[in-house]
């Protein structure tokens, strides 16, 4: 980025559920004015900024920055005063077009928490080779879907590298543990796919597809995550994962972009543990059988779990890796605090804090998290986040 902006870091959509997390986190953690990064809360309203700042005790003196999704020349402004811009406005194929346009348009970074794999493919498309241009770096899914996952993929990789010389060709994540609520925002994000595919059929071969966001590759058949069944390798059932169509796809995305230092061949999948015997077979049977977004009854965005709930949450997931010539390791992610609000607010921060200050050797384009920031992002989820990247095996 050749000129200087006047902060490191926009919040848009401060006002909102997850953003005012995301402010508060970046208010405790790093404060405002002296060294502290330079960042601003933004959203639709003054007056709903100075409440939410006051709300959750942020200095007076917090830069507070106006912008509306309907206003192009503000959504325009707001891009060209930062180095990145962090947004949780979804759904994203609502109302993430414009600001991803203009922050492709002024060299502006940006990070968000889109699981939204349709509009993803749609952006990559239009944007790739402009944003290599202008030296923009887009990164989506920069929450729950799919931090934890695409950088356990990647540190497990990295240990398989170091102990065998070579990658694990076919990688298993398996969420053995976790506490926590889905958000309004996610069944948004879902039923507005579902209206998309109605308007354009041609949407379900890239959703249906883990290379849905590689363009023009297409790896080897992968592993069904549809259907319940024992895992030899943990002694317990496994049940399908409502976050892997995502995850899976931004996890051979970033092997894509790093010329597949996981191989061309690589096998990835997602699913939950149970427990073993008949009861963990009932079991993952009926959370195969589960609307885990809840029907018509689904949370709506800017709701969310009360503080409790948010600090009594958790995960732990384990990725077993195998090579082709069948040497084996194992590595587990875990996060403090609900996955899809505590933690994906402090996640999010932190990678676009990455972004902003600890520069990478990348150029501009559509990137994953694990692709772009790697380990110098791992670094900082442990430092300051929360997460733990521990080898078991």
């Amino acid at each position: 980025m050749a000129d200087a902006r006047e902060f490191d870091v926009i919040i848009y959509g401060s006002t909102g559920y997850t953003g005012r997390l995301v402010a508060d986190y970046m208010a405790k953690q790093y404060g405002v004015g002296g060294d502290a990064p330079k960042w601003a809360m933004a959203g639709r309203s003054q007056e709903k900024l100075e409440e939410v700042r006051d709300l959750i005790d942020a200095p007076k003196d917090t830069p507070l920055v106006v912008a509306d999704s309907d206003d192009a020349a503000s959504i325009d402004a707001m891009a060209s005063r930062a180095t990145v811009i962090l947004t949780t406005v979804g759904p994203y194929q609502l109302y993430g077009d414009g600001l991803v346009a203009a922050c492709v348009k002024n060299g502006t970074h940006y990070v968000d928490l889109c699981g939204e794999p349709g509009w993803m493919r749609e952006k990559i498309d239009e944007h790739q080779e402009a944003a290599e241009k202008s030296g923009a770096q887009i990164c989506f899914s920069c929450g729950f879907d799919s931090i934890p996952f695409d950088l356990g993929v990647l540190a497990l990789q990295k240990e398989m590298d170091k102990r065998f010389g070579k990658p694990a060709t076919r990688v298993k994540g398996r969420v053995r543990a976790m506490e926590g609520t889905f958000s309004g925002g996610t069944a948004a994000s879902l039923k507005e796919t579902m209206k998309a595919i109605a308007k354009n059929p041609g949407l379900v071969k890239i959703l249906a597809s883990s290379f849905g966001l590689t363009p023009g590759f297409e790896g080897p058949d992968q592993p069904n995550m549809m259907i319940p069944k024992k895992d030899k390798a943990l002694d317990s059932w496994v049940a399908p994962f409502i976050m892997a169509p995502i995850n899976t796809k931004n996890v051979h995305r970033t092997n894509f972009l790093l010329d597949f230092p996981y191989s061309e061949d690589f096998r990835y999948d997602e699913m939950v543990v149970t427990s073993p015997g008949e009861m963990g077979k009932q079991a993952a049977e009926m959370l195969a059988k589960a609307n885990p977004l809840g029907g018509d009854d689904a949370p709506k965005p800017g709701e969310g779990p009360t503080k409790e709930e948010r600090e009594n949450g958790y995960y732990d997931v384990i990725f077993l890796g195998e090579t082709a010539d069948g040497e084996t390791a194992s590595l587990c992610v875990k996060g403090d605090k609900d996955p899809g609000y505590g933690s994906t607010s402090k996640m999010i921060a932190e990678a676009a804090l990455c972004i902003a200050q600890d520069g990478n050797k990348h150029g501009g384009g559509i990137w994953t998290p694990g692709a772009l920031m790697g380990k110098k992002l791992t670094k900082r989820l442990e430092a300051s986040a929360g997460l733990s990247f521990i080898v078991e095996s």
